[in-house]
């Protein structure tokens, strides 16, 4: 996040204008329509002029595993968002690019349904934000911590951390509650046995 990048506004309306193309079904085994490897290989290829290794390609080559569909269907989108001409003109984010996508990508997927990142407004900043982090950047005309506040504020992983959180500490409340009432009840049933 020390890089200023570009404005937030550009990128999220750009996620907002998605193609229909990239929404499509990626391509798992022999179901689906988008090679995601081919998407993600052109990406890296127009941010840097290299073409990548099979092996850099093998995570989005996933056969059968269908619990991989809302990831490589995020990995569809996020490559739209980054083949803006603000990153194919500096040719430098291609491996930051490339280990976003491969690995930081899938927890992200894994909490939100990629419809959500083009039509809700939240989630489109939330994924840009995120994206923009990982591979060094902070939105234009925002300061490291602005940057980070934000990001914070709209981080729907935390979010869900807290919130699982919340739930484990009520139930134990809860448990200890019942607990007590318990211990209270059988004082009690002692009490009036002691005094019959």
């Amino acid at each position: 996040m020390k890089a200023e990048g570009p404005q937030l506004e550009m990128l999220t309306r750009r996620l907002a204008e998605c193609p229909t193309d990239f929404l499509l079904d990626p391509r798992i085994g022999s179901s689906g329509l988008i090679p995601v490897a081919a998407v993600v290989s052109d990406l890296i290829r127009d941010l840097s002029g290299k073409t990548p290794t099979a092996q850099e390609m093998a995570t989005f080559q996933k056969s059968g595993d269908r619990k991989l569909y809302n990831y490589l269907s995020t990995v569809l989108v996020v490559c739209w968002l980054l083949n803006d001409p603000w990153f194919r003109s500096r040719s430098q984010f291609a491996p930051a690019a490339l280990r976003f996508l491969s690995n930081e990508l899938i927890e992200i997927a894994s909490t939100t349904p990629v419809r959500k990142f083009t039509s809700d407004p939240d989630r489109r900043e939330e994924l840009v934000r995120r994206c923009l982090k990982e591979i060094g950047l902070r939105p234009s005309g925002e300061s490291i911590v602005q940057a980070q506040d934000r990001l914070t504020t709209l981080n729907t992983i935390e979010r869900q951390q807290v919130i699982r959180a919340a739930r484990e500490a009520e139930a134990r409340a809860q448990k200890i509650r019942q607990e007590m009432a318990a211990k209270r009840a059988a004082a009690e049933s002692d009490a009036k046995a002691m005094r019959e």
